[in-house]
Parts: structure tokens; sequence; C-alpha cells
């Protein structure tokens, strides 16, 4: 693998890296203290063609890889979890099963203006009781006279409240297997409800949703045959980890940053603490752990464009960057001492936001349970 990048990759990442810093990073401390979801700068993430990126041109997209949907990823990472977390759902998770299995209707009325940022997607799999295990999934989707009606409550939804529609996997048939279905907001019976309130990503709404009896037409069932959901989900699981990979990058690139630039401003006893061996060594396992997991994440990346077998590589990317960057955002706190606990440092958002990449897409101890499956086989 050539871990150089080409020239438009390069493109990619710089143009996305000045989006960063000159419109995400000035507005994320007060994003985040207010709670509010990014709309202006999801907005204009949209017209630079973000959540088109891993689509084809015939559906509006510009189909690029997911190693060139990684580079941009990151920089958006770096400046705000909360717009990472939300621009990764609707650019993958909560658009990619009405590409994939809609109807022109749903494409024309409800895809392409997603990817332009008018429709927000949002997907409906979590529940109280299944988290990692799909099996334990209780949502149900009885056959009725011109669809199904949906009962069955969910939580942990990402961007639930501002979504105008849901993929939502529930169980249906006489083997009650895990179906994909489109539920719009305006559907009785669909009730978005208590919002989470979390310790971080305080930006990125998260709620309850409940289905009471509601009703969705055959149209709106995504799944090609009844129970292929989970076959739909496991082929995309994959791709999860790997970008939950690339967020963590930016947040652990952002923390390193500030350590670097703090430990060179702060003086004690007459110079710089980056005098001090005690916090160049901090700086040198910060910088070489970055660096570990940047290479894990772009050649996990590499070997899914490949259509290459990536499916080991995904859960250990996601399992070192994310770990790495938890420790980098610790150790960045470490290095602004007093200051790594104020709020009007930045560090102490990083060290709350890097938790939500150790849960997306599988816990590390379903990952080292993944990894290890694969090793024994």
């Amino acid at each position: 693998m050539n871990f150089d990048l080409t020239d438009e990759q390069r493109a990619i990442q710089d143009t996305f890296a000045r989006f960063c810093d000159e419109r995400i990073a000035p507005q994320a401390a007060a994003l985040d203290e207010a709670r509010a979801f990014p709309r202006s700068l999801f907005r204009e993430l949209a017209e630079l063609g973000f959540f088109g990126m891993r689509y084809p041109e015939s559906v509006g997209g510009t189909g690029l890889a997911l190693t060139e949907f990684c580079l941009a990823l990151t920089e958006v990472a770096r400046g705000s979890m909360s717009l990472a977390g939300a621009v990764a759902m609707q650019s993958l998770m909560g658009t990619k099963f009405l590409q994939l299995l809609g109807n022109a209707d749903i494409v024309e009325r409800l895809f392409k203006p997603a990817l332009a940022g008018d429709r927000i997607g949002a997907i409906c799999m979590t529940e109280p009781n299944a988290g990692s295990d799909l099996e334990s999934i209780a949502t149900t989707a009885t056959k009725v006279d011109g669809g199904y009606v949906i009962n069955g409550q969910k939580t942990w939804i990402t961007s639930a409240p501002v979504a105008d529609f849901f993929t939502v996997f529930a169980r249906a048939g006489d083997e009650k297997k895990l179906t994909i279905f489109l539920v719009e907001k305006e559907f009785k019976g669909l009730t978005v409800g208590r919002e989470i309130h979390k310790m971080g990503v305080w930006a990125l709404p998260t709620s309850e949703v409940a289905f009471d009896g509601c009703f969705v037409p055959d149209s709106h069932r995504l799944s090609k045959e009844e129970g292929d959901g989970e076959g739909h989900l496991r082929k995309t699981l994959a791709e999860i980890r790997i970008i939950t990979g690339a967020m963590a990058l930016g947040v652990a690139r952002a923390a390193f940053d500030e350590a670097v630039r703090y430990a060179g401003e702060r003086q004690q006893f007459g110079k710089p603490i980056n005098r001090f061996q005690a916090i160049q060594l901090k700086l040198a396992e910060m910088a070489t752990g970055l660096e570990a997991a940047t290479a894990l994440v772009h050649r996990a990346a590499w070997l899914c464009d490949a259509k290459r077998p990536h499916h080991k590589e995904a859960a250990m990317a996601k399992l070192f960057a994310t770990e790495t960057a938890a420790s980098i955002c610790d150790q960045a706190a470490r290095v602004l001492a007093s200051y790594g606990y104020a709020m009007e440092y930045p560090v102490q958002r990083y060290l709350r936001d890097v938790r939500f990449t150790l849960i997306g897409g599988g816990t590390s101890e379903i990952l080292k349970l993944v990894i290890a499956k694969e090793v024994s086989a």
C-alpha cells in the first residue's frame, strides 16, 4: 500500500482543513454551549458536496472513495465532533439504504434533497435492550393491507429531533427477521421522544423514538425481501467502523495540537514547559499514537476501496484509533494541568467528545471479540 496521498486526495484534505480552520473551529465552543444542531454549518458542508462524496454521480453524488471521505471527515471532527457526528450520519447511515434500496420516488423526493442538506436522515437500530446484540431487536412490523404496522421503541437515535425521515430496522414476516423500512416524520404513530442529555457532543441531538401502530406503505419497505436487513447492515458495518476511526483521528489531532501549542507558551521555572522531559515524553507518545492510528484507519479505508477483505482491519482501526484518541485527549488535559479542566479551553470538550467514538460501531470489547474470532479462524 502507498501511504502517500494523491494530488486529488491532498486537495480534498486541504479544502476541508481550511473549512475547519475558517468556519468550524471559530464556532465550535459556542455551538457546544448552545446545545443546538449546527444547521448552518451542516448546509455549508452540503454545498461543498460532503454528503454526496460516497454516492455515484447518477444520483447527484461525486463518486469518491472511502479514503477521500475519511480525509474530509477527520478535518470536520478536528473542528467539532458534534458536527462530524451529524454529517457522518447524513452521509452514510442516514441515507445509504435509501440510495441502495429506495424506489425512484424516494430517491428524488428524499435522498437527493438530503445530499443538498435540505432533508435530514437518521437510522433506528438501537433499542433499550438491543445494542451490539442484533438478535435482541424487538421492534415488529406486521403485514396489513397496503403496508405494515410498526410497533416498538428505539433509543440513542442520532439526529432524531431534527430528522425528516428514519431508516428503521424491525422484525417482519413469519420468521420475524430484520427488515428495513423508511418512516417519514409525518407518519402517524411515530413519536420522537425524550432527548438524551449526554456527557459530550452537546450540539448533536440524540433521543428516543417510539412506533405505536405506525402504518408504513409497501412502497416504504426498503428491503427487497422480508428478512434481508441484517445482511445489508453487516455489509455497512465495516464502513461505519472506519469512519468512526476517522472522526477519532480528528479530535485526537485537535487535542495534540492544543497540547503542543500550550507547552510551547506556558512558562515554568523560567522556560517553556516543553523543555521539561516529562512533557516531552507525553508529546512523543501522543505523536506516535496518532501516527499509528492514522496509518491503521487509512489502510482499512484503502482495503475497502480496493474491495479486498477488510472487516478485521476495520475493527482493528476503530479499536486502536478510538482508544488512542481517548488517551491523547487525556494526556493533552494533563499537559494543560488545571487549564485542561477549565471550560474556557477546548481540551475539556475534546476529552468529553472523544468518548462518543468509543461507542458507535461497536464498543472496544465487542471489537476485540471480532478481531479474536478473525485471527483464530
